[in-house]
């Protein structure tokens, strides 16, 4: 039975629960995944396939996907959904399209020139998990801005099924956001061959993409060697309501992320103690209809609850502090409490833009900050996918009035070769 907590300081110690949860790390998994990926570095593909066949499955159709079998996907998919996918690609594009920057050129009256240089990443790596927990909707959400920042390939990396096959439905998402090249393995082993690159897998630049607890430990490993998307922790919904919120709508967006995992988190802040009773009760008679019901209950028991706040300011609070991955605001007038939410991945307002509108059809990215981190990271967008450099050009006349000033800085912090590098310019100019 999901918890129900007066927001008077009892909330304290369930906050620090939640915020501790994903925080901990297994030294077992840690030991585990640095082996897999020294084996990797050492031995490339032969290591890659040995783990792919203890893991996922002993015989596996393809290591890459032939460019026919993803062309296949798209001819052969049932039109209903390749027409969904499309509108769902419509809508993505659409939002990510405004995120995309441009380089520019500063010319002085000194002659000096100064400007940025904006350009797409040379080669990403996507991974998706795959197996029963094959996303479609991630290969959108990953794909489409990496393409609209000017990525010139992308490499998929997906585990097989238990046969042997590729999923269907990702090979489908992956032709239609023109993925280049797919080959199946997961795991952490993934990650270390497009971390380092092996014979036939491409070294990346960057990986994104979700997974299980091995493949964010390899994520976070690997930084450094190659750039990441983020640490995804588990799924997060915070739903901020009072007396107005229906609460059969509020009790299926609790549940909509605690299917996700058992250490999802699930929370309701509510000025109504009536609303709260009433979604409590809603939880328990929807809850029995779910397939995902002993997720979702043991979710709720561990990492849900139901606060009673005194307001909604105090509320408020209560959200900048948790920095919630996904938060909806189901409120009078939900408008208003878009410049009081600062810390959130994404924020869905009023009685119908419930949270899997934004997993899937709305626009914005569904790759969000989690555990807290909203409070520093942002979502998944264009920007994730380019890299920007600097230029400067100066005239001998503009240097010459620069110079006394960078020699005495250079000469404060006792770089006296950085001074010398000016000097040796002004005594010719002089």
């Amino acid at each position: 039975m999901i918890r129900k907590i007066y927001a008077d300081g009892s909330e304290l110690d369930f906050l620090k629960e939640v915020e501790k949860r994903s925080s901990e790390t297994n030294a077992k998994i840690e030991e585990t995944v640095r082996a897999i990926i020294g084996r990797v570095k050492a031995e490339g593909d032969k290591a890659v396939k040995e783990y792919t066949a203890e893991f996922d499955c002993p015989e596996c159709m393809y290591y890459e996907v032939p460019q026919e079998v993803i062309n296949d996907a798209l001819t052969q998919a049932d039109p209903r959904l390749v027409e969904a996918l499309l509108n769902c690609v419509e809508k993505i594009t659409d939002f990510h399209q405004r995120q995309k920057q441009n380089g520019y050129m500063v010319t002085n009256d000194d002659g000096t020139i100064l400007g940025q240089r904006v350009r797409g990443l040379d080669r990403v790596g996507l991974y998706v998990p795959g197996g029963t927990a094959a996303y479609p909707s991630s290969v959108l959400m990953n794909a489409i801005p990496a393409k609209i920042a000017g990525v010139k390939e992308i490499i998929m990396t997906t585990p097989p099924m238990k046969d042997g096959t590729p999923n269907k439905d990702i090979l489908l998402a992956a032709s239609i956001c023109g993925v280049d090249r797919i080959f199946m393995c997961g795991g952490a082993q993934a990650v270390a061959a497009l971390a380092y690159g092996t014979e036939e897998i491409p070294k990346v630049s960057k990986i994104v993409g979700p997974g299980n607890i091995f493949v964010a430990t390899a994520k976070k490993m690997l930084y450094g060697i190659v750039d990441i998307d983020m640490i995804a922790g588990p799924s997060e919904i915070l739903v901020m309501a009072d007396d107005t919120a229906n609460p059969k709508y509020v009790a299926a967006d609790l549940m909509s992320q605690a299917e996700h995992d058992k250490i999802a988190s699930a929370i309701l802040i509510t000025t109504s103690e009536k609303l709260a009773d009433n979604v409590i009760k809603e939880l328990e008679r929807q809850s029995a209809e779910l397939s995902r019901r002993e997720i979702i209950d043991y979710s709720l028991d561990n990492y849900g609850a139901v606060i009673i706040a005194g307001d909604l300011m105090q509320a408020c609070d209560i959200a900048n502090r948790l920095a919630p991955e996904h938060m909806e605001v189901i409120v009078e007038n939900p408008l208003e409490y878009i410049g009081k939410i600062d810390n959130v991945g994404s924020l869905f307002l009023g009685q119908y833009a419930p949270e899997p509108l934004g997993d899937y059809y709305a626009g914005p990215n569904h790759v969000l900050p989690t555990s807290g981190t909203a409070r520093f990271f942002s979502p998944l967008s264009v920007d994730s996918f380019i890299k920007k450099s600097s230029y400067i050009y100066y005239t001998k006349q503009a240097l010459n009035e620069a110079a006394d000033d960078i020699i005495l800085v250079a000469e404060k912090e006792r770089l006296t070769a950085h001074a010398n590098a000016i000097k040796v310019r002004i005594e010719d100019i002089r």
